[in-house]
């Protein structure tokens, strides 16, 4: 069996006005919404972020890389990477990158399942979309990723 990393990773739904935050553990593979992160600034953002980091002290984080539905990156994909450049550059930790077409399809179903809507909705949508983030990346094969893997 490959090895995991142990401890938390914390994964990441970029978007200019709102960045959703999941966190899971890769060795039970499941993943849970834990934040919505907003501010009027990019260090009102990076400080709500930090006290995340602080509390969770994860090993490694992931980025959602947004892109169209035939793959094809446009303008919030290179802003997402550059967010995940950025985390790396404060924090230190490994960042990992991953595919989320589907992630803000899949949180509006789950939040349909569990009757979120109006406002309640719109106040975890992007916490539930990282959280389908990680999940999908660690039904994916995310022991692969963690041990070599890391794309840049």
């Amino acid at each position: 069996m490959l090895n995991a990393p142990e401890g938390t990773t914390l994964a990441f739904d970029f978007g200019e006005t709102r960045i959703g935050v999941a966190q899971g553990d890769v060795r039970l593979g499941i993943s849970h919404p834990l934040a919505t992160v907003t501010g009027a600034s990019n260090d009102a953002k990076f400080d709500a972020i930090t006290k995340l980091i602080q509390e969770w002290q994860p090993k490694q984080l992931l980025v959602g890389l947004p892109t169209h539905t035939d793959g094809s990156e446009h303008e919030l994909t290179r802003l997402s990477r550059k967010f995940g450049r950025r985390l790396h550059g404060r924090f230190g930790l490994p960042i990992y990158w991953a595919d989320e077409r589907m992630s803000s399809l899949y949180a509006e179903s789950l939040l349909s399942e569990a009757q979120v809507f109006g406002k309640k909705r719109k106040a975890v949508l992007d916490q539930v979309a990282a959280q389908a983030i990680l999940q999908v990346f660690f039904d994916n094969g995310a022991l692969e990723y963690f041990n070599g893997r890391e794309e840049d």
